[in-house]
C-alpha cells in the first residue's frame, strides 16, 4: 500500500495499468479482447492496445487468432519456479510418486490454463528413456491425454461452446482436427473415464490420462502415465487402474485444500 505523504515512485500509474490489465485477461470467463479490456479497465482503446503490445512482447499474454487474448507462457515460466510450494502439487505428491512406482512410467500433473495444459510437476521413470516434456511446458487441450480429460468434464452446453473458439492445429497425422472427431473421442473418454493420446500430440509418445475435479466437479488438474509405443503393455489396463484409483484419492485431497488452489476448467 501506499505511505500517506510518500512521493510516488515514477512509473507507478504506467505499470499499475499495465498490471490491471493484465489482470482482466487473467480473471475474464472467456479470452477477452480489446473492446472488452476496454470497457472493463475504463481505459481507452488505444491506450489498450499499447498496453496489450507490450505484454504480448514480453511474453506476459498471448494473442489468439480471433483478436483475443490468454496469458503468456513467460508468466506460466515465472511461476513454475514457485511451484515447489504449490499446494496442489505437495498434496498429491505421494500420488504421483505411487503412480510413477506402479506403472515404471513417467508421470505428469498438468494444470489447465486458457487454451492449454501446462506441467506443474514430472516424474521420471526408473527407466533409460527420458521424456523431453519439462515442468512449465505447455500442450494443447485437443492433443494431449490430461487435455482431453479435462475436456470431457464439461456439460454439453459450454463444451460445444468451449470448441466452438479452440483451436485445433494437426500435431501429427493422428491428431483429431475437427469439432466433430474430437465431441466422438470425449463421449467416449466419458464412458470410460480416462483419454488417451496416441501419438496425437507427440510422434512415438503415447499418454493415458484422468482429470481430477474439485467439489464442484470441475476439473482442476490432470495426471498422465505418459510411455512409449514399443514400452506400452497389449493390455493398458496395468496403467489405467492406478490413474483411476489416484482419481479417487485425488478427490479426498482435494477437498481438504483451501480454494483458490488451482485455475477451474471452464
Amino acid at each position: 500500500m501506499p505511505v500517506p505523504g510518500a512521493p510516488a515512485v515514477a512509473g507507478t500509474a504506467a505499470f499499475g495499468k499495465f498490471m490491471r490489465v493484465l489482470q482482466q485477461v487473467a480473471d475474464a470467463a472467456q479470452p477477452p479482447g480489446v473492446a472488452e479490456l476496454s470497457a472493463h479497465c475504463g481505459y481507452p482503446r488505444p491506450t489498450v492496445y499499447r498496453i496489450v503490445a507490450g505484454l504480448a512482447e514480453h511474453g506476459l499474454v498471448a494473442a489468439r487468432p480471433d483478436g483475443t487474448y490468454v496469458l503468456g507462457a513467460r508468466l506460466f515460466s515465472l511461476a513454475s519456479r514457485s511451484w515447489s510450494r504449490f499446494d496442489l502439487r505437495e498434496a498429491l505428491a505421494p500420488d504421483l510418486q505411487a503412480l510413477r512406482d506402479i506403472t515404471g512410467q513417467t508421470v505428469h500433473l498438468a494444470v489447465p490454463l486458457g487454451d492449454a495444459m501446462v506441467y506443474v510437476e514430472k516424474l521420471d521413470g526408473p527407466g533409460a528413456v527420458r521424456m523431453a516434456s519439462r515442468i512449465g511446458g505447455q500442450l494443447p487441450l485437443h492433443s494431449s491425454a490430461v487435455g482431453k480429460a479435462c475436456l470431457a468434464t464439461l456439460e454439453p452446453p459450454a463444451l460445444d461452446e468451449r470448441l466452438a473458439r479452440l483451436p485445433l492445429p494437426r500435431l501429427t497425422p493422428a491428431t483429431l482436427v475437427t469439432a466433430q472427431a474430437l465431441q466422438t473421442e470425449l463421449a467416449q473418454v466419458r464412458r470410460q473415464g480416462y483419454a488417451i493420446d496416441n501419438e496425437e500430440n507427440e510422434p512415438g509418445i503415447v499418454c493415458y490420462g484422468v482429470a481430477l475435479c474439485d467439489a464442484a466437479g470441475r476439473a482442476v488438474a490432470g495426471v498422465s502415465v505418459s510411455t512409449m509405443p514399443f514400452l506400452a503393455p497389449a493390455e493398458p489396463a496395468s496403467y489405467i487402474e492406478p490413474l483411476l484409483r489416484l482419481r479417487a484419492a485425488a478427490a479426498e485431497r482435494l477437498a481438504g485444500l483451501p480454494p483458490p488452489f488451482a485455475h477451474s476448467f471452464s
